[in-house]
C-alpha cells in the first residue's frame, strides 16, 4: 500500500518551458538531427519534419502534459488515475518507462565520449597532427572498453546529482541554467559558421527543397524525429506534467516549446553543415558526423582547441538536459508505485543503468563478439533500435488512444482550457490524438515490421 507523497511542482512557466525545451533538444537535434537530415535529402525532409511536428508531435505533446498535471502523477499511474476504472492501456506508461531506462543506457555512453573530446580539446591534442592522426581519435576511443566505461559513468554520475536535489533545485534550476548556456554557444557557433565559404551552399541544402534522397520512407522518418526530439513516447512530458501547477496555459506553452525546438534545430544544421561543405565532406556522413567528421575540420580551422571546446560542451550540456528527465521518469515512477525516497531510486535508476550500458560502452572493442553477427547490430545500436523503433512508437500509440478515448472529455477540455484567453481549439486538438496520431503511429509500426510497405502503394 502506497503512501501519498506531497509533489513538488516547477515555481514557474518559465521553469517549465525551459525543462521541456532542454529535454526536447537534447544530443536528438545535436547528435541525430543534422546527420538524418544529410541521409534524407535536405530541404524537403526539413519541411516533412516541420509538419509532422506540429500536426502530429504537438498534439501528442499537450496530450501528455493534459494527462500528468491532471491526474498528478507519473507515467504509469497516471493511466491508473486518468480513467474512471483499471485499463490496460497503462502499457503505454510502463513502455514508456522502459524507453526512457533503455535510452539513458546508451546516451550516457555517447555523453560520455563527449567529455572525452573535451578533455582531448583542453589537451590540445589537435596541434601539429595531420587530419588522419585526428581523424583516428574516435575509433581509438570507441574501441578501448575501460575509457568509454569510464566516461558513462562520469555521465552518469553528473546526471544522478542533478536529479538527486529534486525538482526544484535540481530538474529546475539545472535546466534554467544549462539551456540558457546552450543556446548562447550555439547561436556563438552559428555566427562564426556564417563567416565560412559553404555557409551559402549549406542555406541552400537545408532550405530549398529538392527531390533528391527522400522518400516515402523519409517521410516515416521525419514523424519518428518529430516524436524523439519532442520527448514523446518515454513518460517525460506526463511526468513533466504533473509537476506544472494549475492555472498554467498547456497549449500556449507547448507551441512555445515546439518552436524553440524549431529554432534549435535550425540553428544546429546551420552550425554544422557550413563546416561539412567547406571542406568538402559528405553531408551524409551518418552517426559519426560528429564525433569522426567535425574533429577533422576544427584541427583545420584558426582556434581549432577553443571552438573544438565549445562544441563538445555544448555536446555534453545538451546530452544532460535530457538525460535528467530520462533518469527522472524511472525514479519518480519507483518513488510513486514503491513509496521509495528519491535518494533510494535515483541511486538504484543512475546504477541499474550504468551497468545495463557497459555493453553499450564495449560495442566497438570486439568483447561481445558475435554479436553484430548474429543481429546484425552492434549492441549500442540494437538497444537504440529497440527503443526508437518500437519502445517509443508503441508508447506513443497507447497513450494517445488512452488520452482520447479513456479520459473524460470534460477532463481534457478543462486542462486544455485553462489559463488561456479564447475558448476555441480542442475539437481540432481532440481530432488529432484520438485519429491523427494513432494513424501516423501505426504507419510508423506496419511500415518498420514490414507488414505493408506503403512506399509501394505511391
Amino acid at each position: 500500500m502506497t503512501t501519498t507523497r506531497k509533489r513538488e511542482h516547477f515555481t514557474s512557466r518559465l521553469g517549465f518551458m525551459l525543462a521541456a525545451i532542454g529535454s526536447a533538444i537534447g544530443l536528438g537535434l545535436l547528435w541525430k538531427f543534422p546527420y538524418v537530415i544529410g541521409q534524407n535529402g535536405g530541404g524537403l525532409f526539413l519541411l516533412t519534419y516541420f509538419f509532422c511536428l506540429f500536426v502530429a508531435g504537438v498534439p501528442l505533446f499537450i496530450g501528455e502534459i493534459i494527462l500528468g498535471r491532471s491526474t498528478q502523477s507519473a507515467a504509469v499511474r497516471a493511466f491508473d488515475e486518468g480513467a474512471s476504472r483499471p485499463s490496460k492501456l497503462v502499457i503505454g506508461g510502463y513502455l514508456g518507462v522502459l524507453s526512457s531506462f533503455l535510452i539513458m543506457s546508451y546516451y550516457s555512453v555517447i555523453a560520455g565520449w563527449g567529455l572525452s573530446y573535451i578533455l582531448t580539446s583542453l589537451s590540445g591534442f589537435y596541434t601539429g597532427k595531420s587530419v588522419e592522426q585526428v581523424g583516428q581519435v574516435f575509433e581509438k576511443l570507441s574501441q578501448s572498453g575501460s575509457i568509454s566505461i569510464l566516461w558513462h559513468g562520469v555521465f552518469t554520475a553528473l546526471t544522478m546529482g542533478i536529479v538527486l536535489s529534486g525538482v526544484r533545485k535540481g530538474i529546475e534550476y539545472w535546466s534554467k541554467l544549462l539551456v540558457r548556456v546552450l543556446l548562447v554557444m550555439l547561436v556563438a557557433l552559428f555566427l562564426y559558421s556564417t563567416t565560412l565559404p559553404g555557409f551559402a551552399q549549406a542555406v541552400d541544402f537545408i532550405f530549398v527543397p529538392k527531390q533528391g534522397s527522400f522518400t516515402f520512407l523519409s517521410v516515416l522518418t521525419a514523424l519518428g524525429l518529430a516524436f524523439m526530439t519532442l520527448s514523446l513516447g518515454q513518460g517525460i512530458m506526463i511526468s513533466y506534467g504533473s509537476y506544472v501547477q494549475e492555472g498554467a496555459n498547456i497549449v500556449k506553452m507547448s507551441l512555445i516549446v515546439a518552436l524553440s525546438v524549431v529554432v534549435v534545430a535550425i540553428l544546429a544544421a546551420l552550425t554544422i553543415f557550413p563546416v561539412v561543405f567547406t571542406f568538402g565532406f559528405a553531408p551524409d556522413s551518418g552517426p559519426g558526423l560528429v564525433f569522426r567528421t567535425l574533429p577533422v575540420l576544427f584541427a583545420q580551422l584558426p582556434g581549432s582547441m577553443v571552438i573544438s571546446f565549445v562544441f563538445f560542451s555544448l555536446f555534453v550540456f545538451t546530452a544532460l538536459t535530457s538525460a535528467v528527465p530520462l533518469v527522472e521518469v524511472v525514479a519518480t515512477n519507483l518513488m510513486e508505485n514503491l513509496n521509495w525516497s528519491r535518494r533510494k531510486a535515483t541511486y538504484l535508476v543512475c546504477l541499474a543503468t550504468f551497468i545495463f550500458g557497459i555493453p553499450s560502452a564495449l560495442s566497438e572493442t570486439g568483447v561481445i563478439d558475435g554479436w553484430k553477427t548474429i543481429f546484425g547490430l552492434n549492441f549500442m545500436d540494437t538497444i537504440d533500435q529497440i527503443a526508437t523503433v518500437w519502445v517509443i512508437p508503441l508508447a506513443g500509440f497507447f497513450t494517445s488512444i488512452f488520452i482520447g478515448y479513456r479520459m473524460k472529455k470534460t477532463k481534457t477540455k478543462k486542462q486544455f482550457y485553462e489559463g488561456a484567453v479564447s475558448k476555441w481549439g480542442f475539437g481540432i486538438w481532440h481530432f488529432a490524438i484520438s485519429i491523427v496520431v494513432p494513424a501516423v503511429i501505426l504507419i510508423i509500426i506496419f511500415q518498420t515490421s514490414g507488414l505493408i510497405d506503403f512506399s509501394k502503394l505511391f
